[in-house]
C-alpha cells in the first residue's frame, strides 16, 4: 500500500492506481462534506489502510483531504 498523505489528491489516486488499487473512495477530511471536485487543489491528510501495510488489490482506500491552505 502507498503511502500517499501529503500529495496532492489527483497524484495520490493515480499512485493507487498504478500500484493496482482501484477501489478507492474520499471523504473531505474537515467534516463539511465538500464534494472533491478539483483534486488538485485537496492534499491527502489521512488514508486507511495506511500506508507500507499489506493489502489486497480489491481492498476499499479511503483518502480523506483538505483544501490546500486550510
Amino acid at each position: 500500500m502507498p503511502n500517499v498523505v501529503g500529495l496532492n489528491h489527483q497524484l495520490a489516486q493515480d499512485t493507487m492506481q498504478a500500484a493496482g488499487f482501484y477501489y478507492l473512495t474520499e471523504e473531505d477530511a474537515t467534516g463539511q462534506g465538500r464534494l472533491l471536485i478539483n483534486d488538485r487543489n485537496w492534499v491527502v491528510v489521512s488514508q486507511e489502510p495506511k500506508g507500507g501495510t499489506r493489502a489486497a488489490a480489491d481492498t476499499k482506500i479511503i483518502l480523506r483531504s483538505k483544501k490546500i491552505g486550510e
